[in-house]
């Protein structure tokens, strides 16, 4: 391989990571506001991109109505799940909540089955296929454009975390629930925004990966290739699942280029399993972690 086709693979694989870490994001969330891993992220996923498909395609509205109706129902089902199935576990094993989101999981998908079929179906291409030339390095259009909804995406969650005061109040119940809680914060009114916000990236990023690929129930798959990247990045940083998602996007392209197709998942677990063995806690997680 020469210089040239490295560079390629390197800026391409870059781009994919993007969508790797808006799908990181999700999972982070809820671990810092939970201190659970939220094995129905995929479905989630599915889920936004199911809903997406019968607002726009079967009842035709236009992409910007279809898109606010998804997104509205997606955030109705991440409050109806807190509240009905996480909040009457609170102080139980974790073990339990974990099971109960696998569960969460498994029923999502039998309800997409059930409602859509299992075969595979199209959604209109929503970003541009036309390569883009940086120089004489090719990115294929569909690649570079979902970068750049995963970067306005991930950029504002962190403007709203960072600068409003509902997202303050979110990071410091995370931090520190109970102190947050004897300061006057709704803990319980944080949590279920955790997980409506959880729910938005998941559906956005679903929505992405269906209009590039295909829709079934088999979508929710894609999150558990993420694993990779929140256990390197570190479950409770969102700076290390930004920063993780890009080295794995990278990772898989490079290997592709350089081994093959067949070395693509293999590697990034490879990597992390070696990085992991001086940091067990991530790149950037806090050493208080519980690893499940």
């Amino acid at each position: 391989m020469d210089f040239l086709t490295f560079l390629e693979f390197s800026v391409v694989g870059l781009a994919g990571g993007g969508l790797l870490a808006l799908i990181a994001l999700g999972f982070v969330l809820i671990y810092k506001g939970t201190r659970v891993v939220n094995f129905a992220m995929g479905e989630f996923m599915m889920m936004g991109a199911y809903l997406f498909y019968t607002t726009h395609v079967a009842w035709k509205l236009h992409w910007a109505p279809a898109l606010a109706l998804t997104l509205a129902g997606i955030a109705a089902l991440g409050a109806l799940v807190e509240r009905t199935i996480l909040r009457p576990l609170s102080g139980q094993p974790v073990i339990s909540i974990v099971m109960a989101t696998i569960g969460l999981g498994t029923i999502l998908h039998g309800a997409a089955d059930a409602i859509w079929g299992g075969d595979n179906l199209a959604l209109p291409e929503l970003l541009p296929r036309k390569p883009v030339f940086v120089g004489e390095i090719l990115i294929p259009g569909q690649v570079l454009w979902s970068f750049a909804a995963a970067c306005a995406l991930i950029g504002a969650f962190l403007a709203y975390f960072r600068f409003s005061r509902t997202g303050v109040a979110m990071r410091a119940a995370a931090s520190d629930p109970v102190t947050a809680y004897a300061m006057g914060i709704d803990v319980r009114r944080t949590s279920r925004l955790t997980w409506i916000f959880a729910g938005l990236t998941g559906a956005v990023a679903g929505i992405i990966v269906a209009s590039m690929t295909s829709l079934s129930p088999a979508l929710g798959n894609v999150a558990l290739g993420v694993l990779a990247v929140i256990i390197l990045g570190g479950l409770d940083s969102v700076l290390g699942a930004i920063v993780a998602g890009l080295a794995i996007g990278w990772l898989e392209a490079v290997t592709v280029g350089f081994i093959g197709g067949k070395a693509r998942d293999l590697v990034p677990y490879v990597v992390v399993l070696v990085i992991l063995m001086v940091r067990p806690y991530g790149l950037f997680g806090t050493r208080e972690i519980e690893r499940l």
